[in-house]
Protein backbone atom coordinates (compact mmCIF):
# COMPACT_ATOMS: atom_id res chain seq x y z
CA UNK A 1 0.00 0.00 0.00
CA UNK A 2 1.52 3.63 -0.78
CA UNK A 3 0.11 6.43 1.18
CA UNK A 4 1.29 10.11 0.21
CA UNK A 5 3.50 11.83 2.30
CA UNK A 6 3.50 15.98 2.39
CA UNK A 7 4.66 18.08 5.03
CA UNK A 8 4.51 21.37 5.59
CA UNK A 9 8.45 21.43 6.92
CA UNK A 10 9.14 20.91 3.24
CA UNK A 11 8.54 23.31 0.39
CA UNK A 12 5.54 22.52 -1.66
CA UNK A 13 6.37 20.31 -4.92
CA UNK A 14 7.16 22.99 -8.00
CA UNK A 15 4.84 20.50 -10.04
CA UNK A 16 3.03 17.56 -10.70
CA UNK A 17 4.45 14.89 -7.72
CA UNK A 18 4.52 14.22 -4.59
CA UNK A 19 6.92 15.60 -2.06
CA UNK A 20 7.08 11.56 -0.64
CA UNK A 21 5.53 8.33 -0.81
CA UNK A 22 5.84 5.55 2.12
CA UNK A 23 5.22 2.11 0.27
CA UNK A 24 4.89 -1.07 2.68
CA UNK A 25 6.36 -4.41 1.61
CA UNK A 26 5.82 -5.24 -2.47
CA UNK A 27 6.63 -5.98 -5.21
CA UNK A 28 9.38 -3.55 -6.61
CA UNK A 29 10.74 -2.88 -10.40
CA UNK A 30 12.95 -0.56 -11.39
CA UNK A 31 13.27 0.84 -14.65
CA UNK A 32 16.62 2.25 -16.35
CA UNK A 33 16.63 5.61 -17.89
CA UNK A 34 14.35 5.76 -20.99
CA UNK A 35 15.13 8.76 -23.63
CA UNK A 36 12.97 9.61 -26.35
CA UNK A 37 13.76 7.04 -29.28
CA UNK A 38 10.85 5.17 -30.63
CA UNK A 39 11.47 1.35 -30.47
CA UNK A 40 9.94 0.75 -33.70
CA UNK A 41 12.48 3.06 -35.60
CA UNK A 42 15.33 3.26 -33.58
CA UNK A 43 15.22 6.32 -33.71
CA UNK A 44 14.27 9.58 -31.93
CA UNK A 45 10.72 10.08 -31.88
CA UNK A 46 11.14 14.15 -33.05
CA UNK A 47 14.37 16.85 -32.07
CA UNK A 48 11.90 18.68 -29.98
CA UNK A 49 12.46 18.22 -25.76
CA UNK A 50 8.97 17.76 -25.93
CA UNK A 51 8.54 14.69 -28.39
CA UNK A 52 11.46 13.20 -26.31
CA UNK A 53 9.83 13.41 -23.16
CA UNK A 54 6.72 12.01 -23.95
CA UNK A 55 8.05 9.10 -25.97
CA UNK A 56 10.62 8.20 -22.93
CA UNK A 57 7.74 8.48 -20.73
CA UNK A 58 5.75 5.57 -22.78
CA UNK A 59 8.80 3.58 -23.10
CA UNK A 60 8.85 3.62 -19.71
CA UNK A 61 4.69 3.00 -19.35
CA UNK A 62 5.89 -0.03 -21.91
CA UNK A 63 8.57 -1.56 -19.27
CA UNK A 64 6.01 -1.23 -16.63
CA UNK A 65 3.21 -2.74 -18.16
CA UNK A 66 5.51 -5.68 -19.38
CA UNK A 67 6.23 -6.56 -16.03
CA UNK A 68 2.88 -6.57 -14.63
CA UNK A 69 2.53 -3.08 -13.32
CA UNK A 70 0.62 0.08 -13.60
CA UNK A 71 1.45 3.57 -14.68
CA UNK A 72 -0.32 4.35 -10.76
CA UNK A 73 2.07 1.86 -9.16
CA UNK A 74 5.34 4.16 -10.03
CA UNK A 75 6.75 5.94 -6.96
CA UNK A 76 9.91 7.71 -8.02
CA UNK A 77 11.04 9.03 -11.25
CA UNK A 78 14.38 10.85 -11.79
CA UNK A 79 14.27 13.37 -14.94
CA UNK A 80 17.69 14.27 -16.47
CA UNK A 81 17.69 17.05 -18.74
CA UNK A 82 20.20 18.66 -20.90
CA UNK A 83 18.89 22.25 -20.83
CA UNK A 84 17.52 22.59 -16.74
CA UNK A 85 15.48 25.75 -18.94
CA UNK A 86 13.52 22.97 -20.90
CA UNK A 87 12.06 21.91 -17.01
CA UNK A 88 8.37 23.74 -17.76
CA UNK A 89 8.35 22.12 -21.11
CA UNK A 90 8.82 18.72 -19.97
CA UNK A 91 6.68 19.57 -16.52
CA UNK A 92 3.88 19.96 -18.73
CA UNK A 93 4.63 16.28 -20.78
CA UNK A 94 4.62 14.50 -17.61
CA UNK A 95 1.83 16.08 -15.84
CA UNK A 96 -0.02 14.98 -18.94
CA UNK A 97 1.51 11.80 -19.09
CA UNK A 98 0.25 11.24 -14.86
CA UNK A 99 -3.36 13.23 -15.34
CA UNK A 100 -5.91 9.94 -14.21
CA UNK A 101 -3.15 9.41 -11.63
CA UNK A 102 -4.80 10.65 -7.74
CA UNK A 103 -0.82 10.02 -5.98
CA UNK A 104 1.60 11.31 -8.21
CA UNK A 105 5.01 9.77 -7.51
CA UNK A 106 7.95 11.33 -5.97
CA UNK A 107 10.80 13.14 -8.36
CA UNK A 108 13.87 14.65 -8.94
CA UNK A 109 14.65 16.72 -11.64
CA UNK A 110 18.28 17.26 -12.78
CA UNK A 111 20.01 19.44 -15.74
CA UNK A 112 23.11 17.63 -17.06
CA UNK A 113 26.03 18.25 -19.37
CA UNK A 114 24.92 15.14 -21.69
CA UNK A 115 23.20 12.33 -22.08
CA UNK A 116 23.61 9.00 -24.27
CA UNK A 117 22.89 9.46 -28.12
CA UNK A 118 22.50 13.14 -27.41
CA UNK A 119 19.04 13.24 -26.36
CA UNK A 120 18.02 16.11 -24.69
CA UNK A 121 15.75 14.42 -21.72
CA UNK A 122 16.35 11.09 -20.13
CA UNK A 123 13.90 9.10 -17.21
CA UNK A 124 14.27 6.45 -14.70
CA UNK A 125 11.39 5.11 -12.66
CA UNK A 126 10.87 2.98 -9.85
CA UNK A 127 7.59 1.16 -9.50
CA UNK A 128 5.85 -0.94 -6.57
CA UNK A 129 3.17 -3.14 -6.95
CA UNK A 130 0.94 -4.20 -3.77
CA UNK A 131 -0.29 -7.39 -3.65
CA UNK A 132 -3.85 -7.94 -3.12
Amino acid sequence: MKKTVATQGAPQALGPYSQGLRVSAAETLYCSGQVGINPQTGDFAGEQVEVQAKQALENIKAIVTAAGFEVAEIVKMTVFMTEITDFKKVNEVYADFFKEVTQLPARSAVGVQALPADAKVEIEAFAVHQHQ
